[in-house]
């Protein structure tokens, strides 16, 4: 599928945005979803795309539209926050002066009113042009949004004023009048109702509503550049993560050190990364050691020991050592471009709530311009009142703030998945959220998962009469595992390193599958056949040694280490419990979750780590193949029922199908590209807890959006009606509707918070 991204410019509420949007899906073949909290659209199409017909199409609407680039223009944001910032500066100055003598009538000295409106004209004209020129703008393509609200509401009360000063009883020097939370009418006091046609109207003009055309516009104005402001703020975490990349680097060519652009780095380039640097691209050591800093990727705050054949990740940051890398991945296949890619992802995708959202917001503009009309003529033709009829018909259209609505979602979840992918969480899309919070089931994979996935020496038990001390019999079977790549080979050789026990030579190795391996050990003068194998006799040695806890016994496997055909040493190897495993089980218990272990192995390891953990024997599953796993997710989900949803924890490629079967599915950054691509979240740090970090992070986000959602919903529910009962004046009208986006937005950036 082909896709394009655009970055698009003079949207101004959530109607644009959903403007914009369904003429894309008018294209043939072409599916588009538009987010207004990042300015951007992600279009997609089984066919080729044309990016200049996706432009063409937007542009011709009346906005601007350009493929996305990897870097926004350099102060592109800073400028559109600086022309509004002058205009809300300027907005303030003359405003204040217009809202202070209206709302203390002490202060309204003669010819107040014609100060108010040589202060007021300047305000709605040139402060407000941005509302003015979108309206005029949507108006040529026969469309009505937000900003067409303002600004029939902000001229229709400065007309109106105006008209009053030039034509109507409001110009003599010594009006007054009062003011209120609820409309006022003004010095003329009657209305149509209370005379002639000709009297009645010229005592309704005895009002001026100076304030509330400037107070709207700045109230306004001031809530777009807060929410701008927070916009802004909203991505930073994500900002931060795709700008982790060097910009130069220190590459070796022929022998040579010296310093390119990183952009230039290609695979199989060999580079230098010094003490403090960040490293270029994703690669392998060659050379040295060092401590990797990986808090800005994973959120880890360890540093990462590496060494040679270590795997490095671009961005994160040699602290104490130096290293030669050679580059495994460039460009859009890094690890960083990857975890950038699916946060976009999830930032342009829709949770059906937010469809619902959309399809109120399409209409919602045209019924309150309905509702304004039906204000206005009740008021004056029932009630005979077409002053306060006019000002509930401007404290209508201006209270309505479908921007809200709009943003209530979409904000939420770029702040929420940029703070998850700031902390080691990907969540791939808003959808993820809303299955989240039925999760009351999570089934964990045992190995690599639950455990480490490595084998380790978790004992030597000396036999009877042994000649030889626990490190020597370690030395021995590691010199005759040392050319075998077994995984509890390996496992006796690491155990040798960790514990600096130097091992002896050996030749004339010889392996026997299924069986163990056999060498010649020692310096020529004194040699031994050495064998490490699987146990003869296994349970007499163990009864020589003691017994132990069975079901340890059951979780490790034993082989035998033999001298000259005598059994010296019992070596056990297990795979260990991850660090923080019991703890993540013990806090999902804790939020009311069941945790289920699934693992291939036997009932007696299964039952021993799910022990470890926490869990009792009905809430593990052994012997499980990889469609059993699938089965046993099914069997889940049916018990579940329609509204409990299955999550599922894993890393192998037998885990991949297991994953993709569970409502969210869960993958360890450890883990491999199958399983990734098969899971809803992406655990970029490797520790069980990140799982539990992951749930409380998706409950959380979806929360903000629950809260966000409600309020603005509520907030129109409640206004409108007061609003149109003439018990609101327009100017707290403005105020409220600005503060709500505000609002929404500020209890979205609550989520920077997380933990």
């Amino acid at each position: 599928m082909a896709t394009v991204d655009l970055t698009l410019t003079g949207m101004t509420c959530a109607s644009c945005a959903n403007r914009i949007e369904r003429k894309l899906n008018k294209l043939d073949g072409v599916s588009a979803s538009v987010n207004y909290a990042t300015e951007k659209a992600h279009v997609s199409s089984d066919d080729d795309l044309d990016p200049a017909l996706l432009i063409q199409t937007v542009t011709g609407m009346g906005y601007g539209a350009q493929v996305e680039a990897t870097e926004e223009p350099a102060g592109s944001a800073a400028n559109e926050l600086a022309s509004l910032r002058r205009r809300l500066w300027m907005a303030v100055a003359l405003s204040v002066p217009v809202i202070v003598v209206a709302m203390v009538p002490p202060l309204q000295f003669p010819g107040w009113q014609w100060f108010s409106a040589v202060l007021a004209v300047p305000v709605v004209a040139w402060a407000g042009w941005p509302f003015h020129r979108a309206t005029w703008v949507n108006a040529r393509h026969g469309a009505v949004t937000m900003d067409t609200l303002i600004t029939v509401g902000s001229i229709t009360a400065l007309s109106w004023s105006l008209i009053s000063l030039f034509l109507g009883d409001a110009g003599h020097l010594g009006m007054r009048h009062s003011w209120s939370l609820m409309p006022h009418v003004g010095a003329g006091g009657a209305d149509m109702s209370t005379g002639s046609a000709l009297m009645g109207a010229r005592a309704a003009m005895g009002d001026v509503y100076f304030e509330v055309a400037a107070g709207v516009v700045t109230f306004v104005l001031a809530g777009r550049y807060f929410e701008k402001k927070a916009k802004a703020r909203a991505g930073e975490d994500m900002r931060a993560l795709t700008e982790l990349g060097a910009k130069q680097v220190t590459i070796i060519d022929g022998g040579r050190e010296h310093r390119v652009d990183a952009a230039k780095v290609a695979v199989g380039t060999r580079f230098v990364t010094r003490p403090g640097e960040r490293i270029a691209t994703d690669g392998v050591v060659e050379q040295g050691t060092a401590a990797v800093d990986t808090a800005m990727l994973t959120g880890e705050a360890a540093p990462v020991h590496v060494e040679p054949g270590s795997e490095v990740v671009g961005g994160t940051i040699s602290t104490n050592g130096r290293l030669v890398v050679r580059a495994t991945k460039v460009g859009q296949q890094t690890a960083l471009a990857q975890i950038a890619q699916l946060v976009e992802q999830a930032q342009t995708g829709k949770a059906q709530v937010q469809r619902l959202v959309d399809a109120v917001a399409r209409v919602f503009v045209p019924v309150v311009f309905v509702l304004a009309a039906m204000t206005l003529l009740g008021w004056g033709v029932l009630a005979g009142q077409w002053t306060k009829g006019l000002t509930a018909a401007v404290a209508v259209l201006i209270i309505a703030c479908p921007c809200a609505l709009g943003l209530a979602t979409p904000v939420a979840l770029l702040v929420g998945t940029g703070r998850g992918a700031a902390k080691g969480v990907l969540i791939r899309g808003p959808e993820v959220l809303e299955r989240v919070r039925g999760v009351h089931t999570v089934v964990f994979d045992k190995t690599g998962t639950l455990t480490t996935g490595q084998m380790s020496v978790s004992e030597v038990r000396l036999t009877a009469g042994a000649q030889y001390a626990e490190g020597e019999a370690i030395a021995l079977a590691a010199a005759a595992e040392m050319g075998s790549e077994h995984p509890i080979a390996t496992a006796i050789v690491r155990a040798a390193g960790e514990r600096g026990i130097p091992v002896p030579r050996a030749r004339e190795f010889e392996a026997t599958p299924g069986w163990g391996i056999s060498a010649l050990v020692g310096d020529g003068k004194a040699e031994h056949r050495i064998e490490v194998c699987r146990p003869s006799g296994a349970r007499s040695n163990r009864d020589q040694t003691g017994d132990r806890d069975n079901e340890a016994e059951a979780a490790q496997t034993d082989v035998e280490l033999r001298v000259d055909g005598a059994t010296v040493a019992i070596i056990g190897v297990a795979d260990r419990l991850k660090s923080g495993a019991a703890t993540a089980v013990r806090d999902l218990q804790a939020m009311g979750i069941d945790v289920v272990l699934l693992s291939g192995d036997n009932q007696e390891v299964a039952n021993y780590v799910g022990g470890l953990v926490g869990l009792d024997a009905t809430n593990i599953r052994a012997g499980v193949s990889p469609r059993g796993k699938v089965d046993t997710i099914r069997e889940l989900q049916l018990a579940a029922g329609p509204r409990g949803k299955v999550a599922m924890v894993g890393d192998g490629i037998n885990d991949s199908a297991a994953l993709a079967q569970a409502d969210v599915g869960m993958a360890m950054g450890s883990g491999t590209d199958a399983a990734l691509q098969a899971s809803d979240i992406s655990l970029v740090r490797p520790e069980v807890g990140a799982a539990v970090d992951a749930l409380r992070l998706a409950r959380k986000t979806f929360g903000t959006i629950r809260v966000n959602l409600f309020w603005a919903m509520a907030y129109n529910v409640i206004a409108l009606p007061i609003a149109a009962m003439g018990l609101l004046n327009p100017m707290l009208a403005g105020a409220a509707m600005a503060l709500s986006s505000v609002f929404v937005v500020g209890n979205s950036l609550r989520l920077r918070r997380f933990q």
